[in-house]
């Protein structure tokens, strides 16, 4: 019997309203409602997040007014503008530059800027008005430098970083020298919205820092990508909105990290589609309030926690995971509602030897659907309610039909047996 229906009815019909009224009246493909429409998103699902575990309507037997659905789905598919997934720019009137080593670049007006050139000590920086977008094109492009940024957005409404049908590369060696107040720390560095995309290939290596850092929000829609970083590779204080693209990181600390101190609505990461590749010498993907992944290819390869949020909601993609603590936890970051869902999907987790848990919740676990497949001493392990209502689930080799708990001290098994999990 399928379980927390009235959450996943109070998702749905809380999204579509927000989501109707952030789009009505806007214009230039979208891309005024982008910011909105993220943080809207992450408010009604931190509303949704905080009734978990209270409903137990069954499939077909919505609450009395409410829609009835099988999985939690929501429409992410307006989180992302005409503009953001388009993988080509328009170059009718854009302005090519050839950088020249040791000149730095500003760009001060919206507008289309195709860059090229093999050079050093080089920063672009994006310094324009708050309503402006501005979109760099990358035409066969590599930056070296000590200690700046290769791309640095001071100010501007949204960026796009857009590669053409060619190779780029962008590398910081050393230590990061601040900008005034302003601590530098990342090869890409913006205090405005990014999105990368294109048809080309950006290499990135950051050696004392993270890679790609927005103090908005980031997101990926096209393009390959390598980023070898010393800190997290990818960085955001309000979203990382991933839906395609094939991204691979190797990285010295989280791979995909999104945190705001001062919303516990944002610090969000939703992925719809793309692959990743994933070597992380922290966690994988880990976010202050939300992760939902609907899609796409994640091969965490190896983390200490594969996957890390306040609320964890699956409902597709291949997802295969390697960790040393926690396959998949919620833990409580942001309020006591910590959860993990998973309505569909095909994962496969398997856990490092010790007091280790494939599934790990500090509040309630629900598998409503999907094929998981793990491989651990100890696959399941909730604080609070624990579901097996649908799905295929295999434990080390033996297909079990309920999460059961041992009393005498083992985590929640199913057939797994073992110590109960930390809860990190």
């Amino acid at each position: 019997m399928m379980k927390n229906n009235s959450l996943i009815s109070i998702k749905v019909l809380t999204f579509a309203a927000l989501l109707s009224l952030s789009i009505v009246g806007c214009s230039n493909a979208q891309d005024n409602s982008a910011a909105v429409v993220t943080s809207t998103q992450a408010a009604a699902t931190q509303t949704a997040a905080s009734t978990v575990s209270s409903g137990t309507t069954s499939t077909g037997e919505a609450a009395e007014g409410t829609a009835t659905t099988g999985t939690t789905v929501t429409d992410t598919s307006a989180l992302f503008t005409d503009r953001d997934l388009e993988q080509t720019a328009d170059l009718t009137a854009a302005t090519r530059m050839d950088l020249v080593s040791n000149q730095d670049v500003t760009l001060s007006e919206e507008g289309v800027y195709v860059l090229s050139g093999d050079v050093e000590n080089v920063t672009v920086t994006v310094d324009a008005a708050e309503e402006a977008k501005v979109q760099i094109v990358l035409d066969g492009v590599s930056i070296t430098n000590a200690d700046a940024p290769a791309i640095y957005v001071k100010a501007a409404d949204k960026i796009f970083v857009t590669s053409t049908d060619s190779d780029n590369h962008m590398e910081v060696t050393g230590t990061y020298a601040a900008d005034g107040e302003t601590n530098l720390d990342a090869v890409i560095f913006s205090r405005a919205d990014v999105t990368l995309n294109g048809t080309g290939s950006l290499d990135i290596v950051s050696a004392q820092g993270n890679g790609i850092s927005s103090k908005d929000d980031l997101k990926i829609t096209g393009g390959v990508y390598t980023i070898e970083s010393s800190a997290d590779a990818l960085e955001a204080n309000d979203a990382i909105l991933i839906s395609d693209g094939t991204i691979t990181i190797d990285t010295g600390k989280d791979a995909l990290h999104s945190e705001n101190e001062e919303d516990t609505t944002l610090g969000n990461i939703y992925i719809t589609g793309g692959t990743l590749n994933i070597t992380a010498a922290d966690d994988a993907i880990t976010a202050n309030n939300l992760v939902q992944i609907d899609g796409g290819t994640l091969n965490i390869e190896t983390a200490v926690e594969g996957i890390e949020g306040n609320t964890i909601i699956i409902n597709d993609g291949q997802i295969t995971i390697y960790a040393t603590d926690d396959g998949i936890n919620a833990t409580p970051k942001v309020n006591d509602n910590a959860s993990i869902e998973v309505n569909g999907g095909t994962i496969k987790v398997t856990m490092g030897s010790g007091d280790t848990d494939a599934f790990d919740s500090n509040g309630n676990l629900y598998i409503n659907g999907g094929t998981i497949d793990v491989e651990a001493t100890s696959a399941f392990d909730a604080d609070g309610t624990a579901e097996l209502n649908g799905g295929t689930v295999t434990v080390n080799g033996e297909q079990i039909t309920e999460i059961t708990e041992s009393r005498g001290g083992g985590g929640f098994g199913g057939g797994a047996g073992g110590g109960r999990g930390t809860g990190h």
